[in-house]
């Protein structure tokens, strides 16, 4: 018989640099106008995208200096391994819980290369039993903060007691490239943001909520909708597809049907939670779900305060969530590269 598995905190952290929007499109214009002929048709993606500021691991002029792979993934090592133990210490504090008493570290990242990984990093400075299990995860992107729930919640359920610490950890901005003239690039440039989130999972009773059930769903022929290129220079993003018509076309049944094989339904769900992507996405979610426009309200504050940090922005919208007094039973849903969605049930603890 499986464990019943609570989720005992959530924390979130950002690095030191932020930036208003209006500064990055200054940046952008500086970088980009004068040698992309689309670029005064494109720009207005700063304006409509529903972004106030982001954080970023770098000041912006470091990101107008020669970059290439060995520049960005130093920064992104350096800056990654900060705020891990920065969100992870917040949300072992939270749980009440001292870092020797993690079993199990599960890190997802997708944003650069650490091997050794983060947490093997972090450990001194957090102060991991020499047999903590680590769990470093790669290439979810946008989805992996929710995916990292259910494995997670699938390491707690595997003993009596067992404690597991999730750290989702993204900086985006090191994707971003003065040298590639594209639309994807461009939009990137305005949507994503830096940032880590962490949880404390344990099997048991008790807590902020206990995970009733997780969930995915993976699309055929998708691989082109979102993604990496990776060259000398770096990574490069890919939206090779439009999102947002996507999301509202093909989420509702996804995520019914992975309702339906928990034994539940969208009527038993209190709150629809989502991964913001972006501006149109939250829109194209309200849509697809039958949702008042504006039901959406943390996730387009937590987009217009942050951007999207991938990974960790459904835990930001999740802690945002508990704060405000988290509904008897939530539903946080994510889609990302694959092309997939995830989704993890939580039911208030009484």
């Amino acid at each position: 018989m499986t464990q019943p598995v609570s989720l005992m905190s959530v924390a979130t952290a950002v690095p030191p640099y932020r930036v208003e929007q209006s500064e990055v499109a200054a940046a952008a214009y500086r970088g980009f106008a004068g040698r992309f002929k689309d670029y005064d048709r494109l720009q207005k993606v700063f304006e409509t995208s529903g972004i106030l500021r982001r954080y970023a691991v770098r000041p912006l002029d470091w990101y107008f200096t020669a970059l290439g792979w060995p520049e960005r993934n130093e920064a992104y090592i350096e800056g990654a391994v900060a705020l891990f133990v920065d969100t992870a210490t917040k949300a072992l504090a939270a749980a009440g819980i001292a870092a020797d008493a993690v079993d199990a570290v599960v890190t997802v990242s997708s944003t650069g290369i650490a091997t050794p990984s983060l947490e093997a990093r972090a450990a001194a400075r957090m102060g991991f039993r020499p047999d903590v299990e680590r769990v470093p995860v790669f290439g979810l992107g946008c989805a992996g903060g929710v995916s990292g729930i259910a494995m997670a919640t699938r390491l707690a359920q595997s003993r009596p007691g067992f404690t597991v610490l999730l750290v989702t950890v993204e900086l985006c901005t090191l994707a971003f490239r003065l040298d590639e003239l594209t639309k994807a690039n461009l939009v990137a440039t305005a949507l994503f943001g830096d940032g880590a989130a962490a949880c404390v999972l344990r099997s048991g009773g008790g807590g902020i909520a206990a995970v009733e059930m997780t969930g995915q769903h993976m699309w055929d022929d998708t691989l082109d909708v979102m993604g990496w290129t990776v060259d000398p220079l770096g990574f490069g993003v890919i939206f090779d597809r439009a999102i947002p018509p996507f999301a509202q076309e093909r989420m509702g049944p996804a995520v019914a049907a992975m309702l339906d094989r928990a034994g539940l339904g969208l009527a038993d769900i209190d709150r629809l939670a989502f991964h913001p992507g972006g501006k149109k996405v939250v829109a194209a979610l309200e849509t697809a779900f039958a949702l008042d426009e504006g039901t959406l309200d943390h996730e387009r504050a937590i987009l217009a305060e942050y951007g999207n940090m991938s990974a960790p922005t459904a835990l930001f919208v999740l802690e945002r969530l508990i704060r405000d007094g988290l509904p008897k039973r939530t539903l946080l849903t994510a889609m990302g590269p694959g092309f997939t969605a995830s989704c993890v049930s939580l039911r208030r603890a009484a």
